[in-house]
C-alpha cells in the first residue's frame, strides 16, 4: 500500500469509527502528539483512538483532505465535529496532521490545532478565559491521559 492509500485507510477508518483499522496503519513504534494528549507512543496511541471512538458512539463527524504525500512524509487537513463534556457543547475542530512513514506504516503523527479555540468551544467561559495558558494545556493533558489510563486499565490491557 502506498502512503496516500495508507492515509486514506486511516481517515476512512476514522470516519467509520474503526479504531482497529486505524491502528493497523500505525507502526508499532509510532509517536503521536497533539495539544490535548501530549505525546503518546506505540499501543497507547492506538488505545487513544479506540477510547475516543468508543466514547463518541457514532455522533462524531470527520472530513479530511490529503494536502500532500511523499515517500517519507504526508500532511492531512481534517475537521472533527462532535459534542463534548457534561454540558454537551458542540465542537468543530480544524486540525492539521503531519505524518512520517516507515516500513509502509505511520511512524509519526503530529496533530496541531488552536487549543484556545478548542477550549472555548469545549469548556465555554473557562476555556475562553484561560484556555490559551500553558497551565490549562497541562491540566487538559493530565485529565485526558488519566481518562486514557482508566480506559486501558478497564480493558485489562497493557499499553506502553
Amino acid at each position: 500500500m502506498d502512503n496516500k492509500a495508507l492515509l486514506n485507510k486511516f481517515y476512512t477508518s476514522f470516519i467509520k469509527g474503526d479504531s482497529q483499522a486505524m491502528g493497523e496503519c500505525y507502526h508499532t513504534d509510532v509517536v503521536f502528539k497533539d495539544p490535548v494528549f501530549g505525546t503518546l507512543k506505540g499501543a497507547r496511541a492506538c488505545k487513544m483512538w479506540e477510547m475516543l471512538l468508543t466514547s463518541k458512539k457514532g455522533e462524531l463527524k470527520v472530513s479530511y483532505k490529503i494536502a500532500r504525500v511523499s515517500d517519507k512524509k504526508g500532511k492531512v487537513n481534517w475537521v472533527a465535529e462532535y459534542h463534548f463534556g457534561k454540558n454537551n457543547r458542540k465542537v468543530i475542530n480544524n486540525v492539521s496532521g503531519e505524518f512520517k512513514f516507515e516500513d509502509g506504516k505511520i511512524i509519526e503523527h503530529i496533530d496541531t490545532f488552536n487549543l484556545w479555540k478548542w477550549s472555548k468551544q469545549a469548556m465555554g467561559t473557562l476555556g475562553y478565559l484561560i484556555g490559551w495558558t500553558p497551565l490549562m494545556k497541562k491540566k487538559i493533558q493530565k485529565s485526558t491521559n488519566k481518562k486514557l489510563n482508566n480506559f486501558i486499565a478497564g480493558q485489562g490491557s497493557k499499553a506502553n
